[in-house]
């Protein structure tokens, strides 16, 4: 690899070396007197000629300055120079305007006058910083004498074209007052401000005379004479004067907007004035007639005018398309057709707000409490018809379309509500929509009263009870009942419209706050009447509930009074099994079938039905005093008979079978579990005490003395026997761990449902062997 001059001059430079000598070196380079003398001259001579050359450099920039000296001076004389030139034609030019200008404007010749004011105005800026010449000032004050003298000119001259009362108008445009409004854009905007107003003030002069207050004309029921009038007059106007005012003054929408704000001053003062006279109907007319004539105003102008600033043409900004795809437009007058589910609907994006909504319209708002008493008698009427209908049509019969289903009236009352909340949104959306929301929380609550709540079937607390001989005697298919099928369908359809209720009413306060203004939304709460229609709900499934349970406590009174300790064998299920799994299979498919639509609270009916009949069955258990060992093998497989058909109950008497929820499971376990622990315990040996007593804690895992001394007397055992027995019993229950709190249940670990299903199959294994 080839080394770098560089570096190899490096290497060989003796200055580099390590062993470098200072005085060895010197020598090598001056080895006598005469070479230091010769360096030393060298260097004087190098010196000398590096001063010439500085002092030459010195003369060239002394020359250069005095050069460069005379051309700046030249320069500046340059630029003064144009400056006076410029400033002088600019003179002249002002000048020769001014002149001309006072000339013009003497001869109404605004057509000349209106460029040649804009070029004086902006040349006339140029001489500002000159204003202490007494020949500038002087011309400044003549060009704002003329542009006073022009002002005042051409509000003269409209004047007389369009004088305010007296002779009647040009029929044409006049080229003049095109060219004197082409004039007043240069001038004070004052000056326009003045011409749009006179001329609109002439315009509409003959609306005012027409629908003064006390014509017939000016009435809500011929509001639409109003907006046929000014759509003439808008016409007229194109036609006449649409070319006189410059595009930009926007003058038809001028009219337009002065029409509306003097049609509602003119509408509200009237209204006051015969109060007594307004309908509903008349005022929804004159609403609906007056929101058309906006929503024709949103289309034909932009809306610039309302918020105009002089001189200036605002536009509207377009808004942002919505990505949101579950936007819908609102329905029209006719939207009350649609169904309530509607409400629900995706919903496609806006069209741009109405700039115009509400100009005129709003002199109606502090009369809608008119619309919003017509909607809380209409309400009040239509829930009087639906409990006639309903009182007229009866409940839904079992085994029709009907039954178990949503009733009809719910649809229609929110079809209804979402008719006069879209109606209500076109009126306003403030105070009146906070009315309206009082009155649907009056009539959803009145619904709930009347045709849910009022309907359902009332539960009698008689219940005769049933003796062993009538049990043995009841036969297949009898009613043990309190509600009849059609009852039960009933109970079924209401709890399914009060579900739809529920839904229903948390979406209509959904839209109801859309619609509201946003100062005003937390003042929309429908939470109590959710809660409403959630009572019903729960009052429903109980009453379902107590009808199957009731059928079931004659047979459970039936088990607690059969004599258990003279059974000889064990059979088939007892007659009171029987009777109780025949009322399941009546009740149980037909709430199924009635609840179709609402699964969950068909699971709901099934976990509150377990939970109130497995402790009432363990309560009649109890009861069955005293059992024979027999008996208690008896009492053993109807147990498990009862516990097999409520693990069923939730499919029992389906085509389809279905598997029960987990939860609903979990609680039949555990609860039919206990009642066969129970009965193992009764079937054990009381001798020896201590093993009798630790069995008992093991299976039941219960430390209360009193569910003890139960089991004892389901055995049958003397007081006396008793007395050691629970001392016993006292005396070998577990300490409870420290900081636990002291009770009367113990935790223990019980059989798997697998181990006690095998268990019941030995059981039954040996009750075949015996028969």
């Amino acid at each position: 690899m080839k080394l770098s001059v560089a570096f190899r001059y490096r290497l060989q430079d003796p200055l580099d070396r390590a062993d470098f000598n200072a005085v060895e070196y010197i020598n090598t380079l001056f080895p006598t007197e005469q070479a230091l003398e010769e360096a030393q001259i060298a260097i004087q001579q190098l010196f000398g000629k590096i001063k010439d050359i500085k002092d030459k450099a010195e003369k060239s920039e002394q020359m250069v300055k005095e050069i460069t000296r005379d051309i700046k001076q030249l320069d500046h004389a340059k630029r003064h120079l144009t400056t006076s030139i410029t400033t002088l034609n600019h003179l002249h030019m002002l000048a020769g305007g001014v002149d001309s200008l006072e000339a013009m404007t003497r001869k109404r010749q605004y057509g000349e006058v209106a460029n040649l004011l804009q070029g004086v105005v902006n040349v006339l800026e140029h001489f500002h910083k000159y204003m202490g010449i007494p020949q500038i000032r002087q011309l400044s004050e003549r060009v704002k004498a003329a542009q006073s003298e022009l002002g005042t000119q051409i509000l003269a001259d409209f004047e007389e074209a369009f004088p305010s009362q007296g002779s009647k108008r040009p029929g044409g445009p006049s080229n003049v007052l095109r060219d004197a409004c082409l004039v007043a854009n240069v001038l004070d905007p004052r000056i326009k401000q003045e011409i749009i107003k006179k001329f609109i003030r002439q315009h509409l002069s003959e609306y005012l005379v027409l629908f003064q207050e006390n014509q017939d004309v000016a009435w809500l029921d011929k509001i639409d004479r109003r907006y046929a009038w000014i759509k003439r007059q808008l016409v007229d106007y194109e036609e006449k004067y649409g070319r006189m005012f410059p595009e930009e003054w926007c003058m038809t929408e001028r009219i337009a907007v002065e029409f509306c704000h003097i049609t509602r001053v003119e509408l509200a003062k009237v209204m006051r004035t015969r109060a007594k006279e307004i309908e509903v109907k008349l005022l929804l007319f004159a609403i609906q007639r007056t929101t058309n004539f906006e929503g024709l105003l949103a289309k034909r102008f932009t809306g610039c005018t309302l918020t105009d600033i002089p001189g200036v043409r605002k536009r509207p900004e377009s808004p942002l398309e919505s990505t949101n795809p579950f936007l819908e437009d609102e329905p029209g007058e006719d939207g009350g057709t649609e169904k309530d589910e509607d409400l629900a609907k995706p919903r496609k994006p806006k069209a741009p707000d109405n700039p115009f909504h509400g100009i005129v319209s709003k002199c109606f708002e502090p009369h809608l409490y008119v619309y919003i008493e017509s909607q809380d008698k209409n309400l009040g009427e239509l829930i009087d018809r639906f409990v006639a209908d309903f009182r007229a049509q009866g409940p839904p019969k079992a085994g029709t379309e009907e039954g178990g289903a949503v009733l009809p009236s719910c649809a229609d009352l929110f079809v209804y509500y979402k008719k006069c909340m879209v109606q209500c949104s076109q009126l306003s959306t403030g105070e009146p929509m906070i009315a309206l929301t009082t009155i649907f929380q009056k009539f959803l609550r009145e619904y709930a009263w009347k045709i849910l709540s009022g309907n359902l079937p009332k539960s009698s607390s008689n219940s005769g009870g049933l003796t062993i001989s009538s049990l043995l005697k009841e036969k297949e298919g009898s009613e043990a009942a309190k509600f009849t099928v059609d009852e039960l369908c009933l109970i079924c359809s209401i709890l399914s419209t009060a579900e739809y209720c529920l839904a229903t009413t948390q979406q209509l306060e959904e839209k109801l706050k859309e619609k509201v203004d946003k100062v005003l939304v937390e003042r929309i709460n429908l939470t109590g009447e959710m809660d409403t229609f959630s009572t019903v709900i729960s009052n429903s499934i109980q009453l379902l509930v107590q009808d199957l349970d009731a059928a079931c406590d004659p047979a459970l009174t039936a088990m607690s009074k059969m004599p258990w300790q003279s059974v000889e064998h064990v059979g088939d299920q007892s007659p009171y099994v029987t009777s109780i799994i025949m009322h399941i299979k009546q009740n149980v498919p037909i709430i199924r079938d009635n609840l179709a639509s609402t699964r969950k609270y068909f699971t709901q009916f099934c976990i509150k039905f377990t939970n109130s009949f497995i402790p009432k069955f363990i309560n009649h258990l109890f009861r069955c005093k005293p059992i024979s060992m027999v008996g208690a093998e008896q009492l053993l497989l109807d147990t498990h008979s009862l516990k097999t058909v409520l693990l069923d109950l939730p499919s029992i008497g389906s085509q389809v079978l279905r598997k029960a929820p987990a939860s609903y499971t979990k609680i039949v376990v555990k609860g039919m579990t206990r009642a066969e622990m129970i009965l193992k315990v009764v079937m054990a040996p009381h001798e020896p005490p201590v093993v009798f007593v630790d069995n008992y804690i093991k299976l039941l895992a219960d430390g209360n003395p009193e569910t003890f001394q139960k089991i004892l007397d389901m055995k049958g055992l003397k007081r006396s026997e008793q007395s050691s027995m629970l001392e016993l019993f006292r005396q070998r229950l577990p300490t409870p761990p420290s900081g636990a709190d002291g009770g009367p249940s113990l935790s223990f670990s019980t059989p798997t449902p697998e181990q006690e299903s095998s268990r019941i199959r030995k059981l039954e294994k040996l009750i075949k062997k015996r028969l």
